[in-house]
């Protein structure tokens, strides 16, 4: 993913966070279940922290950073998406799918932190 890609996916991973933000909180706060808005927060802060987190790679110009970067937006995408879907009445297997994107996120850190030094 190129430096502009990685701003891009950070950029809109963060208008998206704050529009579904939004609506959890204005929309669904009558709708759902506590556990239910519980999922939803935690999508949205997972969401929101890993998009200023792509923002800052592609905005440091780290070199190397394209499979990191890759690796935070799928494992962010599958992680809260996984979690919107299950507030919003998915099927409870799809929590199993949850930790994929976690482990996915993980792996982009890891591997961001292990070429810092050969940056």
């Amino acid at each position: 993913m190129p430096d502009r890609l990685i701003l891009l996916a950070g950029a809109l991973l963060a208008a998206l966070g704050v529009g579904l933000g939004a609506f959890g909180a204005h929309g669904l706060r009558d709708l759902l279940g506590a556990s239910e808005l519980a999922w939803w927060q935690t999508a949205v802060q997972y969401q929101m922290w890993h998009a200023i987190g792509l923002v800052g790679l592609a905005a440091a110009r780290v070199p190397r950073a394209r499979l990191p970067a890759a690796l935070l937006a799928a494992g962010t995408v599958v992680f809260a998406g996984s979690l919107y879907l299950m507030a919003l009445g998915a099927p409870r297997w799809l929590g199993a799918v949850t930790p994929v994107g976690g482990t996915l996120m993980i792996a982009g850190w890891l591997l961001l932190a292990w070429r810092a030094p050969r940056a």
